[in-house]
């Protein structure tokens, strides 16, 4: 069970903190909820019972934790598929993870093919580009939040911390 002030990665909302467990009565059965907070959006409140969280709901990295994925970013396998039907899917699944290595490997996978057709002229699809927004939106909130640094910080400090080969 998760605490009052514990951050947590709620679906693809991002980074919440619990600001309150409040117990509230529908159909006469009385329920336990999580107030959760976007950290990083302001006026949202989201409240969801505490015993349905597992299925998206998740703390936040630890700092170890966030550090030793920067860490292993080069090493990231990437996969891009060719196929737009195909790839949207697979991204989309990869997404709704909110597993942080699952979105390293998808903003990588997604640049590095960005980068390849910037050579060419060419520029990613639209559905790539909102899946690469989206990714990196959600990674970078939680490495904030895990590293204890200013959000719009955390590219910064990724480059500079990326070790390079």
């Amino acid at each position: 069970m998760y605490k009052i002030n514990d951050y947590v990665v709620y679906g693809l909302t991002g980074v919440c903190q619990i600001t309150d467990i409040q117990k509230d009565s529908i159909d006469d059965e009385e329920k336990e909820y999580y107030v959760l907070t976007p950290v990083f959006s302001e006026n949202m409140t989201i409240k969801t019972p505490v015993d349905n969280v597992n299925a998206k709901m998740r703390k936040v990295i630890t700092k170890k934790e966030a550090l030793s994925l920067i860490a292993a970013m080069p090493d990231q396998e990437t996969a891009w598929i060719t196929d737009n039907r195909e790839r949207s899917e697979a991204f989309k699944t990869a997404l709704k993870t909110g597993k942080s290595e699952e979105l390293v490997k998808l903003v990588k996978t997604i640049y590095l093919e960005k980068e390849e057709m910037a050579t060419i002229g060419k520029k990613l699809p639209k559905s790539d580009e909102e899946v690469l927004k989206a990714a990196e939106k959600q990674l970078n909130e939680e490495i904030a939040i895990a590293l204890e640094i200013p959000l719009d910080k955390v590219t910064e400090y990724i480059i500079n911390h990326v070790p390079h080969g």
